[in-house]
């Protein structure tokens, strides 16, 4: 392509990176060490196989090339082509035939053509990615949008919800209204969000934690299944919003889109956190597309093999960004302050988040990138949770992260699904998991509140699958359902899924509202996975990655058929948001520092001994919080102490009470096994007992009591 330019082209600057509209014009600004030259191209249409113009970079700056071309404006497409060696054996894939996407651009336009002409290498040649591939791609290749940053956020204000006070609700953006059944002017979009905005409210979750907004690429393997990347963990674009949730026709529509939605939400007092993938990008393994970072300086973004033509791949998706170079550390700080600052996002989950943090390819929370965001005025102060886990089985490094840090517990959600579905010798661990994982936490200064407990998430079942299916059921998925995990501790109660039994649906009930309860009860964050509270099924498919269907979607009748479940979550939340016992920022004593007799947590087994925790048949567990032991609780809540039971055995139990402060009575809070209004009294005071010695506990069933002075 010979160079051609229409334009009046200065210097620029090289800061900041990316495509900035500066006075009358717009500031191009593209890192590349390695590079011998880069070339901007300007289009008209997102479909154009040929630019406007071609303009050659020709000013440098610590490795990142620039230039400021006048009279252009915001809504401009645009790309680069980047020339070089092309010699992968040494890590170098410089391919000036391919369009690719500027790193930093703030919007991408739509899906593009997929296949072979997006390759650096010709897929017909016996030397594989050793070939070169002479065809161009632009015609079928995204285009960067210039965006501004105007917004008229009317005075937006985060919530800033303390963590204790915190409740997640994790959704897929257009999963969440796609379904007929949502009944939203433009479903599965940001726009189509805001109009579900009272239910989520209504729920009395805090915060909404999207899986994936930013802009990602459909697998071309997929794509040939007739399949595509749903959950978007296949990043493009690391500052723009994916243009697949926009509701418009104009590029970069959704940039706007995002906005309005975030500022929706914050007025209805939600904080919005979004799941966010550093640890790898969409062009996977040498044999994969090249769309960006590989085409612009393959040895900086990505950390490469001894053979440098193989990718090192902690993430299992065929690369891992590089956070040794500190331009791929500025990358992710650049993309994250944006997020903050200019889309006004609350906070992160980082998907495989160890990757992050290897240095020389071993796990370090002392790591540049880990100082980088500690010491960031911006990043440090909103939410950080971390996935503490990366396909490698020794990287599972939950509560190693730094304090700064919250992480997905996913030792909770192994333990409570053993102990609910009656597994041996789970007593122990179970008590560490309700009382915010010391064993995880306690040893470095930190608290209950960097544990965010789960039962279920995107990943896996979903919590009525989790009752209904005994093995997974991944046939959609098109590999012969050999995806997704074979663990899930889940229990079909009888029957494998759907069933017309009443038994068999009445026990799956029971044991969604126990699940539901033990969240809600213990200390730590809960995260709720959005559709359980109606019972949302996936038909028993645990890794639903590639269905953006009916199998994903949110069937909002079901609301309508489950409404006293979706009720019963409403009076949980109230409940934990009432009572500070469930919601401690530190952890427990066992300490008697009053001298009343009583701990601040008391532990007991079913005859008011001491539990058997390392008894392999014990099943029954009960604790008793003292209410004048918690800094946290006001005068009033002093008064109160809360009385939990957990019984997983399939016979009742007669609890007798523990002996409470003279003139004190006991009311109901929970009861699992009751039906709907008196599982969960509406009346914030709990139900009056008839009997203050003792408690019959149904089998396989939550209790909580309150006990106040009268």
């Amino acid at each position: 392509m010979v160079p051609k330019n229409t334009r009046k082209v200065r210097a620029g600057t090289h800061f900041p990176q990316g495509a900035t509209p500066v006075g009358d014009g717009v500031n191009f600004a593209l890192y590349s060490k390695h590079a011998d030259g880069v070339d901007l191209l300007l289009f008209n249409d997102p479909l154009d196989a040929s630019p406007t113009d071609v303009i050659t970079l020709t000013n440098r700056t610590n490795f990142i090339w620039h230039c400021m071309v006048e009279g252009l404006a915001p809504g401009q497409l645009y790309g680069y082509r980047v020339r070089g060696p092309y010699q992968p054996q040494y890590g170098l894939r410089f391919n000036p035939n391919r369009l690719l996407v500027d790193p930093y651009a703030r919007a991408i336009t739509g899906k593009f053509v997929p296949g072979r002409l997006h390759l650096g290498y010709d897929p017909s040649s016996p030397l594989l990615d050793l070939s070169f591939n002479t065809r161009g791609n632009a015609a079928g290749a995204p285009k960067c949008v210039v965006v501004d940053d105007s917004f008229d956020w009317a005075g937006d204000v985060s919530p800033h919800t303390p963590m204790r006070d915190t409740i997640i609700y994790e959704l897929h953006l257009k999963g969440f209204t796609a379904h007929g059944s949502a009944g939203v002017k433009q479903p599965g979009t940001f726009t189509g969000l805001i109009e579900k905005i009272p239910y989520l409210k209504s729920l009395g979750i805090t915060a909404v934690e999207f899986l994936p907004v930013h802009h990602c690429h459909d697998d071309d393997f997929l794509i040939n299944r007739g399949l595509l990347n749903y959950w978007g963990y296949n990043t493009l674009g690391y500052f723009a919003p994916d243009s697949r949730f926009g509701s418009g026709s104009m590029p970069g529509c959704q940039v706007r889109e995002f906005k309005e939605m975030v500022k929706a939400l914050h007025r209805a007092g939600l904080e919005v956190i979004l799941d966010v993938v550093y640890n790898h990008t969409c062009e996977g393994s040498e044999l994969g597309p090249t769309l960006s970072w590989r085409g612009i300086d393959n040895p900086t973004y990505y950390k490469l093999h001894s053979e440098k033509r193989y990718y090192l791949d902690y993430s299992g998706c065929g690369n891992s960004l590089n956070f040794d170079e500190f331009q791929v550390v500025r990358m992710v700080m650049d993309s994250l302050r944006y997020w903050v600052e200019v889309m006004h996002v609350d906070g992160f989950r980082f998907d495989l988040a160890p990757v992050l943090g290897r240095s020389r390819g071993i796990f370090d929370r002392n790591s540049g990138f880990f100082m980088a965001v500690h010491q960031d005025p911006v990043i440090s102060r909103v939410k950080l949770i971390a996935e503490p886990w990366d396909i490698t089985r020794e990287n599972y490094q939950a509560g190693n992260f730094p304090v700064d840090w919250a992480e997905w517990n996913g030792k909770y959600r192994d333990c409570i699904r053993k102990y609910v579905k009656g597994d041996p010798g789970m007593l122990a661990e179970t008590g560490y998991r309700l009382s915010g994982s010391s064993d995880l936490y306690g040893d470095d200064g930190r608290s209950p509140l960097h544990s965010i407990n789960f039962i279920t998430c995107h990943d896996g079942f979903t919590l009525n699958d989790l009752v209904s299916f005994e093995k997974k059921h991944n046939e959609a998925n098109l590999d012969c359902n050999t995806d997704g995990s074979d663990y899930n501790n889940s229990f079909n109660c009888g029957v494998e899924g759907e069933t017309a039994d009443p038994a068999v649906n009445a026990l799956r009930k029971k044991f969604i509202k126990n699940f539901l309860a033990i969240l809600m009860i213990s200390q730590g964050v809960p995260m709720i996975l959005g559709g359980d509270e109606f019972r949302r099924t996936q038909k028993g498919n645990n890794n639903a990655y590639c269905q953006d269907n009916e199998i994903s979607y949110f069937d909002w009748d079901l609301a309508g058929k489950n409404q006293d479940l979706v009720n019963y979550v409403r009076r949980l939340t109230a409940l934990r948001k009432r009572f500070p016992h469930f919601r401690l920022g530190r952890f427990f004593t066992g300490q008697d520092r009053d001298l009343d007799t009583m701990k601040d947590i008391n532990w007991y087994s079913s005859d008011l001994n001491p539990p058997g925790w390392n008894l392999p048949e014990q099943r029954f567990l009960a604790y008793l919080i003292e209410g004048k032991e918690l800094a946290e609780a006001t005068a009033s809540e002093k008064e109160s102490d809360i009385l939990v039971i957990l019984n997983a055995h399939q016979e009742e139990i007669l609890f007798p009470l523990p002996a409470g402060r003279t003139g004190s009575a006991c009311r109901r809070l929970v009861d699992t096994s009751l039906p709907e209004g008196e599982d969960v009294p509406e009346d914030p005071e709990g139900q009056a007992l008839a009997c203050q010695d003792s408690y019959l506990v149904a089998p396989q069933s939550v209790v909580v009591l309150i006990r106040k002075d009268r």
